[in-house]
């Protein structure tokens, strides 16, 4: 028993930091799966529980921040912890509690899905939180995946009407936080999902898929997991958005068939 676990914390593991969902529709659930189906472990540290219906989130219930970062600093000592995702954090006091595990291993990829609002529409991320999240965590991570929506707020800017203004907000965030924004184009109109891949002083990236009328909660979590997986795999940025891209559609169309 003892020679396995020892074989099981050399395995590159992806660090999961975000907030569980009941129904399993989206949050830790979704996270773990994705990482699996790319080959990987995957080592956990649960910011909120929720109550959740595929309809309505109806209890949020935040961890202490101590606790959170308690839950990373076992994982990183116990596995071989290759990248972290991170996923739904809540508080300020949480995200400080995370950027401060995360400035002992700089060297670790780092993927942050900020997930500002459910699909129902309801807050998971407390207003007085998001200038913290912008200011102290997005600046040390290596890619952001922002939605429309939550790219609008970022930015502190209208929705953007189009594919373009997407673009010029994606470009805005990736300058102001130094790092690679992922401009998710889901919530977006036309025939094709269009992602930009945004960095600083670079040329966007696009990437493009059929848009699929088939809907699923927690693709932002399955593409950022993804995403994150193919970077623990020690696959290039840009190569590891077009596999997640890939797996998002993948997953569309399976259950457009079922």
């Amino acid at each position: 028993m003892a020679g396995g676990d020892g074989a099981m914390a050399m395995t590159p593991h992806v660090l999961i930091v975000a907030g569980s969902d009941s129904s399993g529709g989206a949050g830790i659930a979704r996270d773990v799966v994705t990482v699996s189906a790319f080959g990987l472990r995957s080592c956990l540290a649960i910011t909120a529980v929720t109550v959740q219906t595929h309809d309505t989130v109806e209890q949020i219930e935040h961890m202490p921040p101590e606790l959170v970062a308690a839950q990373m600093r076992t994982a990183f000592a116990a596995n071989q912890v290759a990248a972290v995702k991170i996923g739904m954090l809540g508080t300020a006091a949480a995200i400080e509690a995370v950027g401060s595990v995360l400035a002992s291993s700089p060297k670790v990829p780092v993927v942050l899905d900020p997930v500002l609002v459910s699909t129902s529409g309801r807050l998971l991320l407390e207003e007085n939180a998001i200038d913290v999240l912008r200011r102290d965590l997005m600046p040390v991570c290596r890619l952001v995946t922002p939605n429309l929506i939550e790219l609008a707020t970022l930015t502190g800017s209208a929705l953007a009407p189009d594919e373009e203004r997407a673009r010029l907000q994606g470009e805005k965030l990736s300058k102001t936080l130094g790092t690679a924004v992922l401009v998710k184009g889901g919530h977006g109109r036309g025939s094709k999902s269009v992602d930009f891949l945004l960095q600083p002083d670079c040329p966007a990236i696009q990437f493009e898929a059929p848009r699929l009328r088939q809907g699923m909660r927690g693709t932002g979590c399955m593409l950022s997991s993804a995403i994150t997986a193919s970077l623990a795999l020690g696959i290039s940025l840009e190569e590891s958005v077009g596999a997640g891209k890939q797996f998002i559609f993948d997953a569309l169309a399976r259950s457009a068939t079922t």
